[in-house]
């Protein structure tokens, strides 16, 4: 086929990803779409792919993602008439120690939540569905009986077809050779076969989609990493539709293919490829075999399925797969650059993802917006330290290690780090803090008592720093603490237009007087929450935004794209500016004594901004909690952030100030009832739904984003509603995604969980959802429980904070 001259939308690669994006843009959206393959379909990682389906995931949108690729590959070839080597023949996952089978009591609990068939199996039951495996280790397994196998290259042609059926135009044999740029923006792709105009490009370019997105100046952070699997000769009394099977204990997969198995696994000491640029003619290749390094896989295989011991060895690949930092694959617009879209890095369940990915991808590209929560493979996940090679290469290769160990709770990377440190770090480190790392930056999570070594000590149940972190939250509640905040992400926004601009992109009334500040939400097209943040008003053409650390790219994205043309412009300062929030009852007391300024209620009344002098330095003070108590965040001018924290805990020996880390933060957010962005409100929930409406200026006549879809459901039964659960039962550890049950029946999950130390109970909040409408008399009318880790508990519904002394700390 002749390269065309044109297309509305460009998809580069020709594996499953590209193939499945380039047929739901077809099929769904009628777009005209040209994919470009370098070499044949499938030739870079597709075809050597193991093609193991499984669906859950800890995310609920990813989650669905999956099943949606299950749901494709069982009817597409009705549609295109070539198979695609699907065998639903369900999965087992084996646990042979109490850690992992409290795992999998989780994952079940998952399951249900999600709407998922999981069971708990025994091992005389496991003997019965495989009765090739030695079964004498196991605790049980983990049966999800719509979980299956495909083939990675049949799939794809399929998809192809359909791609073409639908009208795509599939151009293999041409290399994407760079891109004709025109303010910003891609306006032309480069090619071995010449040049192509087109409004958006899609780069689904596998292993080489780091180089491809280098050539628009775009950061893909993924690092390919060598992955075995063997296939044998056929294994008698093997049934051809044995389950697939994962011993994560063992670091090994299994599946049958043609009467033998294919058998893999993911070692704690992987292989990585080249941290530069992958050859272009790598096309149907691989490494040679190396037994050596496999021999760890083999090993424990023939441990759990003996008669592999006696089976030849037909085959052996050894092929590079993409994998990310964090295990998660990567979806959505460039930050660098809003027309190129990128849908790469599977991390080896590309085969899995690739139905869905493409589904969701293409309704991504056509509609400007996620069609779902997203966030966990958004790549405005990442931020400037993921274009080191080398640091990226070395989180990736650890996150591999890391794909079949026990999934704890809270728990850290720990390569690449320290790799931002704010100035207080080895004060911190001083008072004994263990820290934890967010987008880069070391934060103090809790502080080790004398005598306790600071370290995390992980756990299923209630981890060591339990007691340690009561202790600070006991402190902010009772005395004063102070928080190292620094790697608040910080924005500043400039210029004549620019309240009439953040008045347009937020949904709450950000154009107030100067000195005044909001907390409030940008919203998508749906009325979902896409950023959460405080916005100041420090002149009449000046603003300061603070958002979450890891929302960095995000948030700066999201507001960039969305601003009005005009005299406004919006720029990144997050490290100018060192935070030390100081929290707690005593906290006025303590700032009246480093400062001249009034900071009494009526001088410095709650939701004001001022600039303050303490310790030599012009500190920016924001008046505005995110624990529940009398607090002020203090922005000091980086270099001046030691001097501040010096003078605090000088002026406040006579309260017992203290440092207090980020769990402590988590327990006091949560008995207030604030809501965290990623967890509790995401893309996918409106201010409505999740109690928040209050911050939203519908009685204004000001046309924000989103306000349309309000209206929309202005009236209407809201579907589902957020709300607080407590939990007597001090045994019960809540994490998130546990099941709520209304009178015995499903009705939502938790989207966050933890203790609420002051009022001596878990916590979690979570949506409950009703077809006929969620109203105050349905929620309090209902009888509730918590189904945690496969057992049931009762709980308590709570409307209001559950700790709320009148507010009056806060505001007074």
């Amino acid at each position: 086929m002749t390269l065309p001259s044109h297309a509305r939308i460009v998809v580069i690669g020709g594996g499953i990803i590209g193939c499945s994006t380039a047929y739901h843009l077809a099929r769904d959206h009628k777009a005209e779409v040209v994919l470009l393959e370098q070499g044949r379909l499938t030739s870079g990682s597709t075809w050597h792919a193991a093609g193991l389906v499984g669906q859950l995931r800890s995310s609920a949108s990813i989650t669905r993602v999956l099943k949606y690729s299950v749901d494709l590959y069982k009817g597409l070839a009705a549609e295109t008439g070539l198979e695609t080597g699907w065998k639903m023949t369900g999965c087992l996952r084996l646990a042979t120690n109490a850690d992992r089978w409290t795992e999998y009591k989780r994952l079940a609990t998952t399951a249900r939540s999600f709407g998922m068939e999981m069971h708990l199996v025994s091992p005389a039951e496991v003997k019965r569905m495989w009765p090739l495996m030695e079964v004498s280790d196991l605790v049980g397994a983990s049966w999800l009986p719509t979980d299956g196998q495909a083939s990675p290259s049949d799939i794809t042609q399929s998809l192809a077809r359909g791609a073409r059926m639908h009208g795509a135009k599939i151009v293999e044999g041409v290399r994407v050779t760079g891109f004709g740029m025109a303010g910003g923006r891609i306006a032309s792709v480069k090619t071995s076969a010449g040049e192509i105009a087109c409004e958006t490009v899609v780069n689904c370019a596998g292993q080489w989609a780091r180089q491809v997105g280098a050539m628009a100046g775009i950061n893909v952070p993924l690092q390919p990493v060598k992955h075995q699997y063997v296939v044998t000769e056929k294994i008698d009394g093997l049934a051809a539709d044995a389950p697939t099977l994962r011993d994560p204990d063992r670091r090994t997969y299994f599946k049958e293919e043609v009467g033998g198995l294919v058998m893999g696994g993911y070692e704690p000491n992987p292989q990585p490829w080249t941290t530069g640029d992958v050859p272009d003619d790598w096309e149907f290749r691989l490494f040679d075999d190396d037994f050596d390094h496999f021999e760890q896989h083999m090993d424990e295989a023939i441990a759990r399925v003996p008669a592999l011991a006696e089976a030849g060895v037909k085959q052996m690949i050894n092929g590079p797969e993409s994998f990310t930092p964090d295990g998660n694959f990567i979806l959505g617009a460039a930050p660098e650059c809003p027309n190129m879209f990128v849908g790469a890095g599977f991390n080896a369940f590309g085969i899995a993802s690739g139905g869905g990915a493409g589904w969701v991808l293409a309704d991504w590209v056509v509609n400007g917006e996620a069609p779902l929560d997203l966030w966990t493979v958004d790549i405005r996940r990442f931020a400037g330290m993921h274009r080191d090679r080398q640091w990226v290469a070395d989180r990736t290769l650890e996150a591999y290690g890391k794909h079949y160990t026990i999934g704890f709770p809270h728990e850290e990377y720990q390569s690449g780090r320290p790799r931002i440190v704010s100035p207080l770090y080895q004060r911190l480190k001083a008072h004994r803090a263990v820290f934890g790392s967010k987008l880069g930056w070391e934060r103090p999570n809790w502080f080790a008592p004398e005598g306790m070594a600071p370290q995390d000590v992980y756990s299923m149940g209630r981890q060591n720093w339990f007691g340690p972190v009561g202790g600070e939250h006991a402190h902010v509640r009772e005395a004063v603490g102070i928080f190292d905040q620094s790697s608040f992400a910080k924005y500043e926004v400039t210029g004549a237009d620019a309240a009439r601009a953040l008045d347009h992109v937020f949904a709450g009334n950000v154009a107030k007087a100067p000195g005044r500040l909001t907390y409030t939400q940008a919203l998508n097209s749906r009325g979902g929450i896409e950023c959460d943040l405080t916005v100041a008003r420090l002149a009449e053409d000046r603003f300061y935004i603070v958002t979450g650390t890891g929302y960095r790219t995000h948030d700066l994205a999201w507001i960039s794209e969305h601003l009005p043309r005009g005299d406004v412009a919006i720029r990144d300062i997050t490290e100018d500016w060192g935070v030390l929030s100081l929290m707690g009852p005593k906290a006025r007391a303590v700032l009246a004594r480093v400062t001249g300024a009034d900071v009494s209620n009526a001088g410095f009344p709650f939701g004001h901004v001022r600039e303050i002098g303490v310790a030599g330095a012009v500190v920016r003070a924001l008046r505005v909690t995110y624990v529940g108590e009398l607090g002020w965040e203090l922005h000091v001018p980086l270099a001046a952030t030691g001097a501040v924290f010096d003078a605090l805990m000088a002026a406040g020996a006579g309260e017992g100030i203290r440092p207090v880390g980020y769990r402590a933060i988590e327990s006091l957010r949560l008995e207030k009832g604030y809501r965290a962005w990623s967890s509790d409100i995401t893309p996918n929930d409106t201010p409505d739904e999740a109690g928040l409406g209050w911050a939203v200026k519908m009685r204004s006549n000001a046309d924000f984003i989103g306000r349309k879809a309000l209206e929309a459901a202005a009236g209407q039964p809201l579907k589902k509603r957020l709300a607080g659960f407590t939990l007597d039962d001090p045994a019960a550890v809540l994490v998130g995604r546990e099941t709520i049950l209304r009178d015995g029946e499903p009705v939502g999950y938790l989207t966050s969980g933890g203790y609420g130390y002051t009022v001596g109970k878990s916590i979690g909040y979570g949506y409950v959802r009703h077809p006929g409408g969620v109203t105050d008399d349905f929620l309090r009318a209902g009888r509730y429980d918590l189904v945690v880790a496969n057992e049931v508990f009762p709980a308590r519904i709570g409307m209001e904070p559950f700790y709320d002394p009148g507010n009056l700390r806060v505001r007074s």
